[in-house]
């Protein structure tokens, strides 16, 4: 039993399969990419939120500085690209890590990372649908022909977010002005989703919320996925180019903005603020990985795919660095925390058009990231098809178009309706953990078949540089600053000091009467600021620094519970860095004893410290989905697989 759930399959016997054209319906996909598609298709994944949305608030965070996170992400990504196109090259068929895996791990292991990457592709497009239905809706509210005597086409706030935003944004709202805060002072996240809820059409008490521009996006880009490759590369590329050229235009008119002085300090919140965007400035870099499920469309995989991924990856760094420090030139940092932070700086400076510009382009650049997930998702399904671990109707090629066609209509319907109700939050650190656990494993892969001398290797391989001491010495002293520079937050971490709640979260939690009682201890306070004048609790206590808050929480006579997080509630935040110590140490081992070689071994150490920084909820999301995965698997992969069937004794 234990033997079955490894089984691996051959590279000589993928390469075989794939020149037959796998035989199953008749039809091979055709073969249209070179070097320059590939570096688009990456370009169009990559390049779409990060640049236009979350730079915003990473960059509020951390300062200029942030373009060292985006560096790092950057460098990391780079070390699972390594991976991805060693691999990619030793076996240029459909199919991604999901391929990869069968090879290095065996078919279980397989399983896990087909399913993890739903997450990534599908879940992931749920993300960006959702983002484009925000920049699209604003694009039409800010369309003004006083001639025709329009002044901006509204969609109303309830068809465009999901139902649970609604409503926790109104229970949100609903405690925030109970502490005295105005309806007029909400964030405009909060007064949006409070009034989706309250003008909601309903059907007996339940309201109704729903996206529905996410839900066209979707129909729109699925259609075109189905029609074909050249149609969707030929679309791609037009988009690319696109927001490619307005990037350049702002960078072109941005710098004579650029006020120096806007960068002093360059890091602001030291090095916590600018590792608190880390999901953030990730999830602008994921899909890459995309280009590798396109191999079989490629004309010279094992010399285009890594080049591809490489070009892809430098080309978009550059112009996330180069942004970053355009927009926190013209603005203070601290102005950033905005949705569309290119739109806003420009507007900030009086220069209308440019901002309108830009908005046109983010929905150029979203759709091109939609267009580039949505097309990998089937071909993932498509490849665990023709293993039959999903019915042969996923592997269908269509006979005119040349595309998975059943697999891509069933992945519109998964990311479609989902797309109508989800959390823009809850699907963007589960896309990412999936996809983070994809490029572990990937390099993983790739550390496992080192040293062996069977392995039939490709054009392309990764440089080997010997991690024996290189791994243990930098471990040592990442352990000597720790306990030197950051001893308080070390000893904090090992020793589970209770922490003191945010601000909201505090005033949100409390009950009216306890509400009351933190009002009287801000009028009696001897610190005072104005907003203390009209009692709004949240914005005094946000008003105060991190020593008068701490103070004030300490002499507050409200029940501990309610002000500190500490024992158990606090120590499950931490369990996901104990995993990642833990696994430092064995894989510190194995460079020592196995001389394993250093680029993979840095890319499977820095994605699985971001994958530690997603917090223990959306770990604890990814395995209920791993554990419906293996429920699936159990119940059809196992029992339809042909590798399985293959090593069968004749009967």
């Amino acid at each position: 039993m234990f033997e079955k759930l490894f089984r691996k399959k051959s590279i000589t016997k993928i390469l075989e399969d794939a020149e037959k054209g796998y035989g199953e319906h008749g039809t091979s996909l055709h073969k249209t990419l070179g070097v320059r598609d590939l570096t688009a298709f990456g370009i169009a994944a990559i390049i779409g939120a990060g640049i236009f949305s979350t730079i915003g608030k990473a960059s509020a965070d951390g300062g200029p500085a942030v373009i060292f996170l985006f560096i790092f992400t950057a460098v990391a990504c780079s070390f699972a690209a390594f991976a991805y196109a060693e691999f990619a090259s030793m076996v240029p068929v459909s199919g991604s890590a999901y391929t990869y895996s069968y090879v290095a791990f065996g078919e279980l292991v397989a399983w896990i990372i087909g399913w993890s990457l739903i997450m990534e592709y599908s879940i992931g497009n749920i993300t960006v649908a959702i983002s484009w239905s925000d920049y699209f809706t604003g694009l039409l509210s800010s369309i003004k022909i006083p001639a025709l005597g329009i002044k901006g086409i509204h969609v109303p706030d309830w068809a465009t977010m999901d139902y649970l935003s609604a409503y926790n944004g109104h229970k949100h709202a609903e405690a925030l002005v109970n502490a005295g805060k105005s309806f007029a002072n909400l964030d405009d996240a909060t007064r949006i989703a409070n009034n989706a809820w309250i003008t909601a059409p309903k059907i007996g008490g339940f309201h109704i919320v729903a996206d529905l521009p996410a839900l066209g996006i979707i129909i729109f880009i699925t259609w075109l996925i189905y029609r074909g490759m050249k149609e969707s590369r030929n679309a791609s590329n037009a988009m690319v180019v696109v927001k490619l050229a307005v990037i350049l235009l702002v960078l072109a008119v941005g710098i004579f903005y650029v006020d120096t002085a806007n960068w002093n300090p360059f890091a602001p919140n030291g090095v916590s603020g600018v590792l608190k965007g880390v999901s953030a400035v990730f999830f602008a870099y994921i899909g890459f990985d995309a280009i590798s499920t396109t191999a079989e469309e490629c004309k010279n995989p094992q010399r285009d795919l890594p080049k591809g991924m490489m070009w892809a990856i430098i080309i978009c760094t550059i112009l996330y660095v180069a942004i970053a420090l355009v927009l926190t030139g013209i603005v203070n940092y601290s102005l950033l925390a905005v949705g569309d932070p290119l739109a806003f700086v420009f507007d900030h400076i009086n220069l209308k058009l440019m901002s309108g510009i830009i908005a046109v382009s983010a929905v150029f650049a979203m759709a091109s990231v939609l267009l580039v997930f949505q097309m990998g998702q089937p071909r993932i399904w498509m490849s665990m098809s023709r293993d039959g671990l999903l019915p042969k109707s996923f592997s269908k090629i269509h006979p005119k178009y040349q595309t998975p066609s059943f697999a891509t209509i069933v992945v519109g319907f998964v990311v479609a309706i989902p797309s109508l109700f989800m959390n823009l939050t809850i699907v963007t650190d589960l896309c990412s953990i999936g996809t983070l656990f994809a490029f572990v494993l990937v390099c993983a892969g790739v550390l496992v078949l080192q040293n062996k001398p069977n392995i039939q290797r490709g054009k392309f391989k990764t440089p080997y540089v010997n991690s024996k001491y290189i791994v243990p010495v930098v471990f040592i002293a990442v352990l000597i600053l720790g306990f030197t520079n950051y001893k308080k937050e070390t000893n904090a971490f090992i020793f589970n000091t209770p922490r003191v709640y945010e601000p909201v979260h505090f005033i949100t939690s409390l009950n009216p009467s306890e509400l009351e009682l933190v009002k009287g201890e801000i009028k009696n306070s001897s610190v005072k600021i104005n907003t203390a004048e009209n009692q709004d609790a949240t914005a005094y206590l946000n008003g105060l620094s991190e020593d008068q808050y701490q103070n004030f929480m300490d002499q507050s006579t409200v029940n501990v519970e309610k002000k500190y997080e500490s024992g158990w509630g606090l120590f499950k935040h931490k369990i996901p860095m104990w995993i990642f110590l833990i696994i430092c140490l064995v894989i510190i081992y194995y460079c020592i004893t196995k001389n394993l070689s250093l680029i993979p071994v840095l890319g499977l150490i820095s994605c699985l410290y971001m994958m530690c920084e997603l917090g223990i909820s959306n770990w604890i999301g990814f395995g209920i989905w791993l554990i419906i995965g293996l429920v699936v698997y159990f119940l059809y992969g196992y029992r339809h697989s042909k590798l399985g069937k293959q090593n069968s004794p004749a009967v």
